[in-house]
């Protein structure tokens, strides 16, 4: 059987779980056509490049598939028919992936940095930005601009 990495996206105002079920229904047509479902992960609410069906954010999930080809066209053909569905991608592969995928990697990653330094991040060297301009002018400018031209 050939080796494939499929990857959906689900409309923004659809939930978690929702998603979930479909990752469920979808494993189910491919395990009925005499595939495997190897791994699944769920990436999250991501912003899109550009909008989608009037959609600015979409829900992520990968596939990592061991089917024959009637079992990815036939999950492919419900893909298009659901409403939820936003785009999909299949690709034929030599060798899956073993362990979470480069988008988890780089989320774990990405958490554990926003941990160590807070949510702003190291400011560096920058200083103290001195005082604001309500302190400058001491009142508002309109009192000094009319006792100057008086």
């Amino acid at each position: 059987m050939a080796l494939y990495e499929h990857v959906f996206l689900a409309r923004q105002d659809v939930t978690a779980q929702q998603v979930e079920a479909m990752t469920e229904t979808y494993k189910a047509v491919i395990e009925q056509h005499g595939g495997a479902v190897t791994k699944v992960e769920y990436w999250g609410v991501k912003s899109l490049a550009y909008r989608i069906k009037k959609n600015r954010k979409a829900h992520y999930a990968l596939f990592n598939l061991e089917a024959p080809s009637a079992a990815i066209v036939e999950m492919e053909r419900q893909m298009a028919i659901n409403e939820d569905i936003l785009r999909f991608m299949t690709v034929k592969v030599d060798a899956l992936e073993e362990g979470p995928s480069a988008m988890l990697q780089r989320r774990d990653r990405d958490e554990r940095d926003r941990g160590e330094r807070g949510d702003r991040g190291d400011r560096g060297d920058r200083g103290d930005r001195g005082p604001r301009r309500r302190d400058r002018d001491e009142g508002d400018g309109a009192e000094g601009a009319s006792e100057e031209f008086n």
